[in-house]
């Protein structure tokens, strides 16, 4: 039991121990209130560049499953690998038990190098990020110098660290033709449209995919400030000057919303967890979703051609935009409602 601290920007301390790889780890701290699904959450590219508190005291105990594949997408992990800085829990099960598990946590964390911390009270960091925001901070395990300067990931373009560097085609040719902007794509909805009689086409996130012929567009989630992406809205632009459809998802539902001339805004901690509930705007149909940003779009600052799509019943902050056109919407949620899909799909 080798001694760490979690050190936030302000000087604040929590006292615990080490696991996973024994180094510094820096980044903003943001917490989780999933009770499940550490492995696709340490694995969602939104999480880039930030130290993941999770809220549910136990993690640990059922390890971490094998990177089994299918159509080049695994089937257990959101990408190709762990994109937080660090992981903060209260209580890690170095004992895992698990019908489909290969490794612990710690083994896993060690193979791709992310530093943990166990022991220290997560309940008090949550309650103090919530009253003070989301925090700059580093774990530090014992041995290691406490940083000058913390780094911070909201400086840089996050989006272009976790999008492909290629274009990538899924499913077979004959289809109508989908462009999927990766910015971050997570593969649960890889896998969701490679299940569609689609030809999938994946770009990188500034990729001018408008020289590609093509029926409808998708921009997926992504990390970070939305402020980086300038030439993915450039292209969103022309891709609705030509009406074609456009569907964006959590970054997408962003950028989508600059295209359309709107302001995006910092949530104070956001919405990371499996159970946000969202109102769909004019009716009293609510959704449980699974969320993960930590930026939004200001519905105020939508023009007359667009209007809320859903809001969030914790904060009214907006969760989605739709024009009246009914060509171009987004959500700010992971769709895993596959009516969202079929909906933007029914457009083509």
């Amino acid at each position: 039991m080798k001694e760490a601290v979690l050190h936030l920007e302000n000087g604040l301390e929590f006292q615990g121990y080490s696991f996973g790889y024994e180094f510094l780890a820096e980044g903003e701290v943001v917490f989780s209130t999933s009770m499940v699904g550490y492995p696709e959450a340490l694995t969602d590219p939104n999480y880039e560049g930030q130290i993941l508190c999770i809220t549910y005291p136990l993690i640990g105990n059922y390890g971490v499953p094998d990177d089994n594949k299918e159509n080049g997408i695994s089937l257990n992990y959101e990408s190709d690998k762990i994109h937080v800085k660090g992981v903060i829990v209260l209580d890690y099960s170095f004992n895992y038990s698990h019908w489909n598990a290969v490794k612990s946590l710690d083994q896993w964390l060690k193979e791709n190098k992310i530093p943990g911390i166990y022991g220290v009270d997560t309940r008090e960091i949550t309650k103090y990020l919530r009253d003070h925001g989301a925090q700059l901070g580093a774990i530090i395990p014992r041995g290691f110098n406490t940083p000058s300067k913390f780094y911070n990931p909201n400086l840089e373009n996050q989006v272009a660290k976790v999008s492909c560097s290629d274009v990538i085609k899924y499913g077979k040719e004959g289809g109508k033709k989908v462009v999927l902007v990766d910015c971050g794509v997570n593969n649960s909805i890889l896998r969701r449209l490679v299940s569609r009689d689609i030809e999938l086409i994946r770009v990188p996130w500034d990729y001018d995919f408008n020289t590609l012929e093509y029926d409808g567009v998708i921009v997926s989630n992504g990390p970070g400030n939305p402020e980086y992406c300038t030439q993915t809205v450039k292209n969103i632009q022309v891709a609705m000057e030509k009406k074609r459809p456009v569907f964006g998802i959590c970054m997408g539902n962003q950028l989508l919303a600059k295209a359309a001339g709107a302001r995006t805004i910092k949530l104070p901690y956001g919405h990371r967890s499996h159970n946000q509930p969202v109102r769909l705007a004019g009716t009293e149909k609510c959704y449980i979703t699974s969320q993960n940003h930590g930026y939004a779009v200001d519905h105020s600052s939508l023009n007359a051609d667009w209007e809320p799509m859903f809001i969030n019943m914790n904060d009214g902050t907006n969760e989605g935009i739709r024009h009246k056109s009914g060509l171009f919407f987004g959500v700010q949620f992971y769709p895993d409602n596959n009516t969202l899909f079929d909906d933007f799909l029914n457009l083509l």
